[in-house]
């Protein structure tokens, strides 16, 4: 495989196992290192991370992809980290790299958010979206919208430039015009992959799961947002709405304990305040972020007979990455500037 090298002098780490060798990409000539063992659902905590992001639950199985396609995705992930941390080591606010961190993956026609999101039953593309700054607890979220490139620029929009912290539909996609962003037709969004998902719902009679892409991150005066993003569910029924634009389900942020990002069954993680539930151990048990983190997505969420991930990002770069399904892609950048994407399930960090 091959990623190109980042600027900003960003090292990146691509894990990856294959005939028991892990390589490594540190801005210069790959590096051998003993093969990474198998990562436990739960995941182990890492530290030092400024920023993080995830594109869905459900990991790719190992050898489905072509070399191609396996650097497609990494070159996405890696992108979306790079326009974060630049942004934070310029002195931006975690605020601003979550968005644009996200913004990446909604241009990203590989991932389920913005170009390249999954069709509801009637053909169309519903987009939903939430942020959320940790510092004040302000929010902005948008649900159901058909002609916004960036649904997460939009949420921020509801947050920063109106008095609500939701808005769906047509109504979001007016208050997009009136405040400057340009119209963006459906076809924009389109991409055959999607469409023929679509079709073979229908003609088996179901609804699959899509995937979501998030962000979190925490900046120099320690403070920690957190961004979400998709287009839901492929073949879901028109108007169905999940757990991303939720505030406390899909998305939260508080500088005293957490900025998490939810992907997985969205109706249950809506039932479970899954989000919200995570700091909340964190504040009322003190319980640190991993413990916290796992005991929502791989204990609670369970219990109510679904499945999903989170990342989840406390104020002093401690990172937890807990799933119940088979993965969790996902990818995250430490205050070094060292870049690390995981699209298997049994790929750990390198040192």
């Amino acid at each position: 495989m091959s990623s190109s090298l980042p600027s900003r002098g960003i090292r990146v780490v691509v894990t990856a196992v294959a005939a028991g060798v892990a390589v490594g990409l540190f801005g210069g000539a790959a590096g051998a290192a003993p093969a990474a063992p198998a990562a436990p659902a739960g995941g182990s905590v890492i530290r030092d991370v400024v920023l993080a992001v995830h594109g869905g639950a459900g990991s790719i199985p190992r050898g489905s992809l072509s070399a191609e396609r396996e650097a497609a995705y990494r070159d996405g992930l890696t992108r979306a980290l790079r326009a974060g941390y630049g942004l934070l080591q310029d002195g931006a606010s975690s605020l601003d790299a979550v968005e644009a961190a996200v913004r990446v993956l909604e241009d990203d026609p590989n991932f389920n958010a913005g170009k390249g999101a999954v069709f509801n039953t009637d053909g169309e593309h519903e987009l939903d979206a939430s942020i959320m700054n940790g510092a004040d607890l302000r929010s902005g979220a948008v649900a159901g919208v058909h002609n916004t490139k960036n649904p997460i620029s939009l949420a921020r929009m509801v947050m920063e430039r109106s008095r609500h912290v939701m808005m769906a539909g047509r109504g979001a996609d007016v208050f997009a015009l009136q405040n400057g962003v340009p119209y963006t037709t459906q076809d924009y969004f389109f991409t055959q992959r999607r469409w023929d998902a679509l079709i073979d719902a229908k003609e088996n009679a179901k609804v699959d799961s899509g995937g979501t892409v998030g962000a979190v991150a925490v900046d120099r005066g320690r403070g920690v947002a957190a961004a979400t993003s998709t287009g839901g569910l492929t073949n879901k029924l028109v108007g169905r709405v999940g757990d991303s634009p939720v505030v406390g389900a899909g998305t939260y942020a508080n500088n005293r304990t957490v900025a998490v990002s939810c992907t997985g069954t969205g109706e249950v993680f809506i039932r479970g305040v899954a989000a919200h539930d995570i700091s909340a151990i964190m504040e009322y048990t003190r319980a640190p972020v991993q413990r916290a983190a796992a005991t929502v997505v791989n204990e609670k969420i369970p219990a109510l007979g679904a499945t999903g991930g989170v990342i989840a990002l406390d104020p002093r770069g401690n990172l937890a990455t807990p799933h119940s399904t088979a993965g969790l892609i996902n990818g995250y950048v430490t205050r070094d500037g060292r870049i690390v994407t995981r699209l298997y399930n049994d790929e750990t960090p390198i040192g």
